[in-house]
């Protein structure tokens, strides 16, 4: 049977764009509150130390593993020489403690970070570019991967990478050593087949972002023409089990495709509406029933 270890992101305790949201929530109560609801790993966050002589141990502490973590790319106006300059700290940290991949999007123009400004002004590239893009951003996929941590890419709201053709035209245009972070949330929120892009890029998908969606809030972001993070605060984003997508099902396509690694909870939502610790639970307890159901070990 394949195997999966759940994992969870800091985001819903301390949001890295929202200083807001959990800005006051010590490091040590997500890392003890993720532990207690069940999860074996963690991602990193705005509040993690990058030395890994102080990480570790105090991941260990915990008894939780370092899953992944973001990084903002910005290859498209870079070399490859600097982004590998740029990445080079946190990559460093990641292969010292056996960090399984490092989670990679592209923010270059971005508006996902940017409140004052909506979805709709997001950048965008035609069809030649994604075809540079994919021979620079290969390139840079190879070398993290000759230094032990391999290229996860996440596809998100506000990117250059959001729907579910820019998916296809990144996996067209890129080589094996670039690994897709299939994000269901993200994925669903911009209008896409979460079954069917799984399936098609299966081979290529190497990390799970698993969040839901408030079908109430995502129709008033979408016809409001909201910001991510405005969409954000007013909760379009919920864990497993608590929104419009069928987890069930999404398990048993992974199981379909072969599936093995980690598979993550990050659900950013304001703590101060939705305490950490409870909805940590209930995505936790979602996942685990749907991925036992679809015939998946989970290895806690």
């Amino acid at each position: 049977m394949p195997v999966v270890r759940f994992g969870v992101a800091p985001i819903a305790w301390s949001n890295s764009d929202l200083p807001e949201l959990g800005g006051d929530t010590p490091l040590e109560v997500c890392l003890q509150e993720s532990r207690e609801a069940g999860f074996t790993g963690t991602e990193t966050g705005v509040k993690f130390p990058m030395d890994p002589k102080v990480l570790g141990p105090l991941l260990d502490r915990f008894g939780l593993k370092l899953v992944s973590g973001w990084f903002s790319g910005e290859l498209l106006e870079r070399s490859v020489a600097e982004e590998k300059d740029r990445i080079e700290e946190q990559l460093a940290t990641f292969a010292a403690l056996g960090a399984p991949v490092i989670v990679y999007a592209e923010t270059t123009g971005s508006v996902q970070a940017r409140q004052s400004v909506p979805l709709s002004k997001r950048p965008r590239i035609g069809d030649d570019d994604f075809r540079d893009y994919g021979v620079k951003l290969t390139e840079l996929a190879e070398w993290l991967a000759q230094r032990g941590v391999p290229m996860a890419y996440h596809h998100h709201m506000g990117t250059i990478v959001e729907t579910e053709r820019e998916v296809d035209l990144l996996m067209n245009y890129t080589g094996e050593a670039v690994g897709l972070l299939l994000d269901t949330g993200h994925l669903a929120f911009a209008g896409g087949d979460v079954e069917g892009t799984t399936r098609r890029h299966g081979r290529r998908i190497n990390h799970v972002h698993c969040k839901d969606l408030r079908p109430d809030v995502l129709n008033q972001v979408r016809d409001r023409d909201m910001s991510f993070l405005d969409g954000v605060i007013e909760g379009v984003f919920t864990v497993p089990g608590d929104g419009m997508l069928d987890y069930g099902r999404f398990a048993e396509v992974l199981a379909e495709i072969g599936y093995e690694g980690w598979v993550v909870v990050e659900a950013e939502q304001d703590p101060a509406k939705a305490p950490p610790m409870e909805y940590a639970v209930k995505g936790y307890r979602t996942l685990k029933h749907a991925f036992t159901r679809a015939g998946f070990t989970i290895d806690e």
